[in-house]
């Protein structure tokens, strides 16, 4: 069960993949999946999907992680 106190990105639970345990939790998100459901369900493109998330949830009080390491690349 989670927190009622933890900040959620309300619209994305079932990108909840957990909580970081620390003084302050905060709920841990996969950023690959808010991007498909921004994609399907609100009909944004890949790209405008990623720029949301990344100018718009970036700073929320969560944790964005990428599962999908095939397309994390390194430079």
């Amino acid at each position: 069960m989670i927190d009622d106190k933890l900040f959620k990105i309300k619209g994305y639970d079932e990108a909840i993949i957990g909580v970081e345990q620390s003084i302050e939790p905060k709920l841990v998100y996969d950023l690959d999946k808010i991007a498909e459901i921004m994609i399907t369900q609100e009909g944004m493109s890949e790209e405008d999907a990623y720029d949301h998330i990344s100018y718009n949830l970036s700073s929320a009080d969560v944790i964005l992680v990428n599962t999908n390491i095939e397309k994390v690349y390194l430079h």
